[in-house]
């Protein structure tokens, strides 16, 4: 049975984008490439409740590519895939192309 987790509140799961390590045609590419840390979101929370209980819906959705701070989200292993928990305020940006 495939486990799927949905965040709660303002929180969103991410799944990192690794970059490729080699070109199409083989190349190997050095380890200290700059890279974004980005991710795609996988599934968000309903939202967060402001003090007059009104509810604050999350700015990203499902299908989103982010950009993340270096440092932060909280890691979850479900099956043999690692996601990122992150909360709304964490993520600092949508990346388009």
């Amino acid at each position: 049975m495939a486990r799927r987790l949905v965040p709660s509140l303002n929180r969103i799961l991410v799944e990192k984008i690794v970059p490729p390590s080699k070109t199409n045609t083989g190349i190997l590419l050095p380890g200290k490439t700059s890279r974004l840390n980005s991710g795609k979101v996988v599934a968000v929370g309903s939202g967060a409740r402001d003090r007059d209980g009104k509810l604050i819906p999350v700015a990203v959705k499902e299908g989103d590519v982010v950009l993340l701070s270096e440092y932060g989200g909280t890691e979850v292993k479900l099956g043999d895939k690692e996601f990122f928990l992150y909360r709304d305020e964490d993520i600092l940006g949508t990346l388009y192309e």
